[in-house]
């Protein structure tokens, strides 16, 4: 991936995790990554709607899971995909806890594990 690609993924992301909305200053010792939303070993490929800035642990919590299972009603779903739904219509955060809305949010916190504990740690701070 080049530079130029790299640099959009990070300035359209506003300096945050796409799926977490972790902000790049909460983690200044971790590197941000360019995630591919539908991973390359499912064919996914480098263009920019395919493309998301993920902190390190929703990136490696994600990998190569195009789906997970809702807790509420133990569905297969699909992840959040950045590109083409609204973080505020699948997700909310209260009191430094993420809440998964519908079953595509709360498939994507339980597979990225949004709610772990250094996460609410994390958020619970920058928040009061």
């Amino acid at each position: 991936m080049n530079e130029v690609t790299n640099a959009l993924v990070h300035n359209r992301a506003g300096q945050r995790c796409e799926y977490c909305l972790m902000r790049w200053e909460w983690e200044p010792f971790f590197r941000y990554h360019v995630d591919h939303i539908i991973p390359r070993k499912h064919d996914g490929g480098d263009e920019e709607l395919n493309l998301a800035q993920a902190c390190h642990k929703c990136n490696l919590n994600k990998g190569t899971n195009l789906s997970g299972i809702d807790p509420v009603t133990k569905r297969i779903v699909t992840l959040f995909n950045p590109r083409i739904q609204v973080w505020k219509s699948h997700f909310e955060i209260r009191e430094a806890v993420v809440y998964g809305l519908t079953e595509c949010g709360r498939a994507t916190i339980r597979v990225l594990m949004m709610n772990n504990e250094s996460r609410v740690e994390l958020r619970h701070l920058e928040v009061n």
